[in-house]
């Protein structure tokens, strides 16, 4: 499935090979945009997790080494056709979205900052425990199917079971349930 979602409807896609190469594109070219202000930058979200299914919008995460420093690399990102949105709802970060119907959104954060962390963890707990990932692929196929023209309402459900995986896992990112890769 190709990249581009209207921002009112919930489809999901199985993972696809496109996404992947589609966010190699897009990091090298937010990394020659930003002349090294972004320190990495992160393919996070269910388009990153092979056979979890995901709107078919890429999330990237850009690690910055300050908030505050970091608004040097609004203009540049609008330059790559990004819209800039503010903290949108999250302290501490720079926000923007792409595209029409929408194909990224774009987290800048703080490097090792909380929000930074938690993104950074969910992402790998998904690609390394076969069993979270299923079950947060049945939740999503779940909530979707109840929401499918409700997109907040999605979201809402969706992020009660970010928080509830989120907890599970120790301060060192594994599962504290039992569960294994």
């Amino acid at each position: 499935m190709a990249l581009g979602l209207d921002s009112d409807r919930v489809v999901l896609a199985r993972e696809h090979r496109v996404w992947a190469a589609e966010f190699l594109c897009e990091r090298q070219r937010i990394l020659n945009s930003l002349s090294g202000h972004a320190a990495v930058v992160e393919h996070v979200g269910s388009t990153a997790v092979r056979g979890v299914p995901a709107k078919p919008i890429l999330d990237i995460l850009i690690g910055v080494a300050s908030f505050e420093k970091a608004r040097v690399c609004i203009g540049p990102m609008e330059s790559l056709g990004y819209e800039y949105r503010g903290e949108y709802g999250i302290p501490g970060r720079h926000y923007f979205v792409k595209g029409a119907p929408r194909t990224h959104h774009v987290h800048m954060l703080e490097v090792g900052g909380e929000s930074w962390g938690r993104m950074i963890a969910f992402r790998d707990a998904l690609l390394t425990c076969p069993g979270i990932a299923n079950d947060y692929a049945d939740a999503k196929l779940r909530i979707a199917a109840s929401n499918s023209e409700n997109r907040a309402a999605y979201q809402r459900a969706k992020d009660t079971v970010i928080e509830r995986i989120l907890k599970g896992l120790s301060t060192h990112g594994k599962p504290t349930d039992g569960r294994t890769a």
